[in-house]
C-alpha cells in the first residue's frame, strides 16, 4: 500500500514547465498559468484552466497515442504562453482570439517547415552521401543519420547560446527546472531553497529531442536501404508521431519510476541540457515560484 502511495503522490506531484520571453510557464494536470516580468518590473500573471483531449476519451489514453496528443497539446499551450509573454514584453494588448489563432497556426506550419529541414533532409542528405565511404550497411546508414542530426542539434544551440535574449531565456528555463524539483521534494518555494536545486531536470524537453534522436535510429532500420531518398524522407516524416509517443512514454515513465534504467535513458538528455539552462538570478526564480503557485492554486507552498 505504501508504494502505490508514494507512486500516486509522486504522479500528483508532477509539474510540466517551459520558459517563455521574461517568464515561466507552468502545467498541471488541468490548470496552466504564465508568469512574466513585465516592464514596471512586477510580475503578472495569467491563469487558465485547461481540459487535455486525453481526459475525455479512454482511446486517446491509450499508450503512444497519448504522448502524441499530449505533445500536440504542449506545443499549442507553448506557444499561446510565448504570445503572452510576447505582448507583455513589447508592451502590445493581448491578440484576439482569431489573430492568435491565426498566429498560432502560422508558427507551427514554419516551425514544422524548418524541423524538416534541419533534422530530417538535411540528415538524410548527409547519411545518402556517406554511402560512398561506409557502404551500404542500414546499420551505419542511420547512425551517420543520427550522428549528424545531433551535431546539428548541439551547433544550434551553442549558436544561439551567445545570444543575450537566448541566454535569458535559458536562464528563466533553469528557474523553471529548480522551481518544479523544489516542488517536488516538497520543500517550501523561496528563492533560497530553489536556488539550491539543480537546473537540469529528467522531464526537461531537451531530454524528450534526445531520446527522439536515438530511437529513431532504431526505428529507421526498417526502412530497407533500397528506398529511395524522397520515399525515406517521406517514411522518415510519416514514422515522426510514432516516434515522438514512444519518446513520450519513456519520459513519462522515467517521472514515475527513479531507477538506474530511468537515469539512463534521461541522462543524455540531461547533458544537453548544460546548453539549454543557465543558472538564473533570484528575481527569474521570483517569476518561476509565482507561476508554479498559480498553476498549482496554492500561495501557501
Amino acid at each position: 500500500m505504501a508504494g502505490k502511495k508514494d507512486k500516486k503522490n509522486r504522479e500528483d506531484l508532477m509539474i510540466g514547465g517551459q520558459a517563455v520571453i521574461e517568464g515561466v510557464m507552468m502545467r498541471t494536470k488541468d490548470t496552466y498559468a504564465v508568469a512574466v516580468r513585465n516592464k514596471r518590473r512586477g510580475i503578472t500573471v495569467q491563469k487558465q484552466k485547461f481540459h487535455s483531449a486525453t481526459h475525455k476519451s479512454s482511446i486517446l489514453r491509450l499508450p503512444l497515442l497519448r504522448g502524441m496528443v499530449m505533445l500536440f497539446e504542449t506545443m499549442i499551450l507553448g506557444i499561446k504562453a510565448l504570445n503572452f509573454s510576447a505582448s507583455m514584453e513589447f508592451e502590445n494588448e493581448i491578440p484576439s482570439k482569431k489573430d492568435l489563432e491565426k498566429g498560432i497556426l502560422l508558427t507551427m506550419i514554419l516551425s514544422f517547415i524548418f524541423a524538416i529541414a534541419l533534422f530530417k533532409f538535411l540528415p538524410l542528405l548527409v547519411a545518402s552521401l556517406s554511402t560512398r565511404i561506409i557502404g551500404e550497411s542500414n546499420i551505419l546508414f542511420n547512425v551517420v543519420d543520427g550522428v549528424t542530426k545531433l551535431a546539428i542539434l548541439i551547433a544550434y544551440l551553442l549558436a544561439i547560446s551567445f545570444m543575450p535574449d537566448v541566454k535569458r531565456l535559458f536562464q528563466y528555463h533553469g528557474a523553471e527546472h529548480k522551481s518544479v524539483a523544489c516542488y517536488e521534494d516538497k520543500k517550501k518555494l523561496t528563492p533560497e531553497n530553489v536556488k539550491k536545486y539543480k537546473k537540469e531536470h529528467a522531464r526537461c524537453g531537451t531530454s524528450f529531442i534526445m531520446i527522439v534522436i536515438f530511437l529513431s535510429i532504431l526505428i529507421y532500420l526498417f526502412i530497407p536501404m533500397a528506398t529511395g531518398f524522397w520515399a525515406k524522407l517521406g517514411l522518415r516524416v510519416l514514422l515522426l508521431p510514432v516516434i515522438a509517443g514512444t519518446s513520450y512514454e519513456v519520459i513519462h515513465l522515467s517521472g514515475k519510476h527513479d531507477n538506474w534504467l530511468t537515469r539512463s535513458l534521461v541522462y543524455p538528455g540531461i547533458l544537453v541540457q548544460r546548453l539549454t539552462t543557465k543558472e538564473p538570478d533570484k528575481k527569474q526564480i521570483e517569476v518561476a515560484i509565482a507561476s508554479l503557485k498559480a498553476a498549482v492554486g496554492r500561495k501557501d507552498i
